[in-house]
């Protein structure tokens, strides 16, 4: 891999990770059209998705803060209640009422992410070799691409709700997380289709996207530790590490700016604009698909 390859697919998972055109594909069309080699594509991915994971908690710092802190608090809560559960049963005296779990907005955050993370994980985990497979093609990623213009031309559409953490149901978190699951599909844009879905669900827009990308950590750290044992015993050649760094810093430096740009995107409704690009890629991928045959 060149400087200029790992600088390139760095702008493009920083734009296009947060941006909702979906960074899988562009990789995998990147990877295709200019025939970079497997081993270093997938690890380069999994050190990009690092890069980008960077950028989310930096541009939510605060709100990561508040959920690691209310998810340590969740698990001392429940510990007390399991030690009031035993009191309980086998104490033989009065018998001691429970801690309420749940006891402010960011404790919600965080049981609603917890919830959306199950189902992600499981369509994740059993997709993972079709997922592997469909990036070698340009037809998949082609599709996909036009799926996620008619989902952004829907999120268009939606004018949002109010709901914030305390009202959001576990069972649209679950939804959401579902559809953050298929969106592993190269193509098929992680933040604009997990947006989409929050805003159906009658999501706040400010919340709909915190809560897209907040909810991608554990997915997307999730799907790097698994890529990583695909990797074997491959190792950066030596003159290429200052590549994979760079491409890593211009990665997480692109998509805090994506991220910041997604925020005026889903306020003033400008979808559209992304749909008509994704509309655009994915019927030339499909074109050269036929015409290539690859």
């Amino acid at each position: 891999m060149t400087l200029l390859q790992a600088i390139i697919m760095g702008i493009i998972q920083g734009m296009t990770e947060f941006l909702p055109v979906s960074s899988s594909g562009h990789l995998a069309l990147f990877k295709i059209m200019f025939n970079v080699n497997t081993d270093t594509g997938l690890l380069y991915d999994v050190m990009l998705h690092f890069a980008t994971l960077i950028a989310i908690c930096i541009a939510f710092y605060h709100d990561i803060f508040e959920l690691v802190r209310e998810g340590f608090a969740i698990l001392f809560t429940w510990f007390r209640n399991l030690i009031i559960f035993f009191k309980n049963r086998f104490g033989g005296g009065s018998w001691e009422p429970y801690e309420k779990v749940v006891t402010n907005s960011y404790r919600k955050f965080v049981i609603l992410i917890l919830v959306a993370t199950v189902p992600t994980g499981i369509l994740g985990v059993v997709g993972s070799d079709f997922v592997e497979a469909a990036s070698l093609t340009l037809l998949v990623p082609g599709i996909c691409l036009i799926v996620t213009a008619i989902l952004l031309f829907i999120a268009d559409r939606c004018e949002g709700g109010s709901k914030g953490p305390a009202k959001t149901s576990y069972l649209n978190a679950f939804e959401i997380g579902m559809v953050q699951g298929l969106a592993t599909l190269p193509g098929l844009s992680r933040s604009g289709s997990t947006m989409t879905a929050c805003l159906l669900c009658g999501f706040d827009k400010k919340f709909a996207v915190r809560f897209s990308f907040i909810m991608s950590i554990p997915a997307v750290l999730g799907a790097a530790l698994l890529q990583l044992k695909d990797i074997g015993d491959y190792k950066i050649p030596t003159g290429e590490v200052p590549y994979y760094i760079v491409g890593m810093i211009v990665a997480c430096i692109v998509g805090y700016a994506c991220i910041k740009t997604m925020l005026i995107v889903i306020r003033k409704r400008k979808f559209t604009y992304f749909a008509i690009y994704c509309l655009i890629v994915g019927v030339v991928s499909l074109g050269g698909y036929f015409l290539a045959g690859k």
